[in-house]
């Protein structure tokens, strides 16, 4: 039985917590959460993929169990997780992105592109399509990040929007259960971690500029992608899914019928697809040939 493992890192004079499990000497997923949540929106697919795989879940540093960073940028959040990729001894592997994890990720990347063996994006955005309409009031807070910009995004941190968030989208919203946005809202309730959540909603736009960077690494680096998307995300629309292949011809893309959390409705549907995806992967990577 592959046990999920609770551990700790010490990164940089930080804490950093992490869920491990699987084989230790099988390929590496990298699983990289998003806003507002933590490592634990990942407990329903690690099990269905440990069997094969060696899953490492972060908690981003000033998210879930772990240590605030340095300072509040995605800048210093891939700092903490590239500190821990060290401190492990990870020299390869796949990345797993959703929302924030995506930019962490793909600076990651950037940063080490002889690491990463493919990359999941699921509700994971790099174009200037996949952002909907509901960007409006962060891109004003951009714009003129005024006194009163960030007071009106402030409703990014109320807990009804963290339900919405889990909820909205979801074809049947019984089934989504209250555990993930109730860690979340406790974890958006302590002292302080509203101003490291607008500064990092305010620093998303440095995710936005860094669009085209990330887009010369998918075309000269090339790596393997499966964007398994939730059609219903009110954030991050199927576009952005399908824009993956305008730098990456060879993209597998597939849509649940979910919307921004797919993994708290469909963690069977993605569970399969991240499988054979990546199983394809590790063996045409031995076999010294590309994916396609």
């Amino acid at each position: 039985m592959n046990h999920i493992r609770y551990r700790t890192r010490q990164v940089d004079g930080r804490e950093l917590f992490y869920r491990e499990a699987g084989p230790p000497d099988a390929p590496v997923l990298l699983l990289l959460h998003g806003f507002p949540s933590a490592s634990h929106m990942f407990r329903d697919l690690i099990p269905l993929l440990a069997d094969r795989f060696r899953l490492v879940a972060p908690d981003l540093p000033g998210f879930g169990h772990s240590d605030q960073p340095r300072d509040n940028t995605f800048e210093s959040l891939t700092d903490g997780v590239d500190g821990l990729i060290e401190a492990l001894g990870l020299q390869r592997y796949a990345l797993y992105v959703f929302d924030y994890g995506a930019p962490v990720g793909f600076r990651l990347a950037v940063r080490h592109p002889e690491r990463v063996t493919a990359i999941v994006t699921q509700n994971g955005n790099a174009y200037e399509e996949g952002l909907s309409a509901d960007w409006a009031p962060i891109r004003e807070y951009w714009r003129d990040p005024s006194a009163a910009n960030r007071d009106a995004v402030r409703v990014m941190l109320a807990p009804e929007t963290t339900i919405w968030q889990y909820t909205k989208g979801a074809a049947d919203p019984s089934l989504v259960s209250p555990d993930g946005w109730s860690l979340d809202n406790c974890a958006l309730a302590r002292p302080g971690a509203d101003a490291v959540q607008l500064d990092l909603l305010l620093d998303y736009a440095s995710n936005v500029a860094a669009y085209p960077v990330f887009h010369e690494y998918f075309r000269t680096a090339r790596p393997p992608l499966l964007a398994v998307w939730g059609r219903n995300d009110p954030y991050f629309l199927p576009a952005g899914a399908e824009a993956f292949r305008r730098d990456l011809p060879d993209s597998v893309v597939r849509f649940v019928d979910a919307g921004h959390f797919a993994l708290e409705t469909h963690a069977s549907a993605i569970a399969d697809a991240v499988r054979d995806f990546l199983t394809r992967v590790v063996a045409q990577e031995r076999a010294g040939v590309g994916l396609r």
